[in-house]
Formats: structure tokens, sequence, C-alpha cells
């Protein structure tokens, strides 16, 4: 599959900047009680060529409320984001208050072709910084691109379930389950869900993530 140049970077540090505000004014404005989820990682985060309210995070939590929970969910997904970028920005990019992270980074470093090893340090890190914080985790996994060869593969899909063991962390296997070799969810990249695709995604991981809320103290 050749998609290399599909994740193409954006400007990382205006982006950043955008969401950080748009985070922090989602955070402040919720109410105390609610349960507030940062869905933090790159593209398929950010919702890439979707339009408002099409998104992964701003559907996850249209569905949760559907279930009548209190919740928020931000996004914190900045497209073209390597777990190099998120460990750099992981600190201010999650707000105290926060009740659990949705950890969704690595595409990027696989599709770039990067040591299964730097991916895997820097998720390290992230999840430790998290935990010495005291804000869970729910660790989204991502899988090599078959074109990177076998032992390429086998390293990077052993990143995910080895840190989630690691750090007692709910991990939700593949973040693209049920998208990814479906055209017809997918945008003309052949990578990106669209809308139909975001849709199957939430309706995926939702019950992992329902589960992870009511593991950390519950949403009314």
């Amino acid at each position: 599959m050749a998609f290399k140049h599909r994740f193409a970077a954006t400007p990382a540090v205006f982006a950043a900047l955008i969401f950080f505000f748009t985070l922090c004014g989602a955070i402040s404005s919720a109410r105390a009680d609610t349960f507030t989820i940062v869905g933090f990682g790159d593209s398929l985060m950010a919702g890439y060529s979707l339009g408002p309210g099409q998104g992964f995070t701003d559907r996850l939590q249209a569905a949760l409320k559907a279930k009548g929970l209190d919740v928020t969910v931000a996004n914190a997904g900045v497209s073209g984001d390597t777990s190099s970028g998120g460990l750099a920005r992981l600190d201010w990019s999650v707000p105290d208050g926060t009740r659990l992270v949705i950890l969704e980074l690595g595409a990027n470093d696989m599709l770039r072709g990067v040591a299964p090893e730097i991916p895997e340090k820097n998720l390290d890190a992230m999840l430790g910084k998290l935990k010495q914080r005291k804000i869970p985790v729910l660790l989204a996994g991502m899988r090599a691109a078959p074109n990177l060869g076998g032992d390429y593969q086998k390293a990077f899909d052993a990143i995910y379930p080895r840190l989630a063991e690691k750090y007692g962390a709910p991990l939700y296997p593949f973040f693209l389950d049920g998208v990814a070799g479906h055209p017809d969810l997918q945008l003309e990249d052949g990578l990106h869900p669209n809308t139909r695709g975001v849709d199957v995604m939430v309706e995926r991981i939702l019950p992992v993530v329902q589960k992870a809320i009511a593991d950390n103290g519950g949403a009314s």
C-alpha cells in the first residue's frame, strides 16, 4: 500500500495552538461532574478532511450522550503528528481534570518506516507521564502496513499489547478496525475514514470506552 505521502504533515505548531485553546474552552465550560475524555492522536483522531461534527471525537461524544452519559470528548488530534511530536506536547495538551485519555499515535512513525523501538519508547514515556498524573488511558493500537515487510510488521504490531500489559491499560487493538481495507468507508487517499467509516470506528470502540468510563468512576 503506497500511502507514505498520505499523512502529509500540517504546520503542527499552528494546529496545536488552535486545538489547545479550543480544548481549554471545552474543558472549562464543562460542568464539574462531566466526565472529560481527551482523544490524543494524529489525523485519525483530528478528523482529517471531515466537516464540523463529523470527526471521531465528536461522533464518539454523540454516541456516549445517546447512552445517557454526561461526557465531553475533547479533540487533541494533530494531523501529521508522530509519537515524538505527541510526547513533546502531551503535558499541555491534556489538562488537569481529564478523566480518561484515548491515546492513538504511531501510525505516522510506521508510515515513515521509523524503527519500532522509537514509537514504543515515546508511547512508553507518554503512558508513564499520564500514570504519574493519575490519568487513566485507553490505548488505541495501530498495525503496520504489509508492504513494510514481515519483520517490521511483527515488531511494530507488538508495541501496543506489550505497553498495555506493562501499564495495566485497556487496549483497543486496532483503531481502524472495520475500516482498513474497505474503500467504501475511506477517503480517496485509501487510509483515512470517511463519515461512514468514522461511524463504524465509533460503533466498534464504544463498548470499550463505556467500560473504561465505568471502571474510572462512571458518568451519570
